[in-house]
């Protein structure tokens, strides 16, 4: 009987954990923030929050054109944008607006999906 009491109770803390995990996700994206990392071992359970990496100061101190900062700052709303949308947006070549994206894609600060000319880069 006390093997059932601990299973009893080892639910309802998944159970709540479920329900605090979704809230903290929901938090964070209505926040704007990236989502938490979880982490678990047999000693205890971690949520790691993590501030918008995606603000103007720290997307200049990487380096980065002033299109490129607008357009990663863009992105946070869009979501998504493709170099042609890029080029007009800033009126820039194709060419431009594909070094642009691709060195912000091999920054990890965008995710490219596609190969042609209708790829698209994703905000991460």
């Amino acid at each position: 009987m006390q093997w059932l009491t601990r299973i009893i109770l080892a639910v309802r803390y998944i159970e709540a954990w479920g329900r605090g995990i979704r809230k903290m996700n929901e938090q964070c994206a209505a926040a704007g923030l990236p989502q938490p990392l979880y982490y678990y071992e047999s000693s205890g359970f971690w949520a790691v929050f993590r501030k918008d990496t995606f603000n103007e100061q720290s997307l200049s101190e990487l380096g980065l054109n002033e299109r490129q900062v607008d357009a990663l700052l863009f992105f946070k709303t869009k979501g998504e944008i493709t170099s042609s949308e890029y080029a007009q947006k800033y009126k820039v070549t194709d060419r431009t607006a594909r070094t642009d994206l691709n060195e912000l894609v091999e920054k990890e600060l965008l995710i490219k999906r596609g190969e042609t000319n209708q790829s698209k880069y994703l905000y991460v």
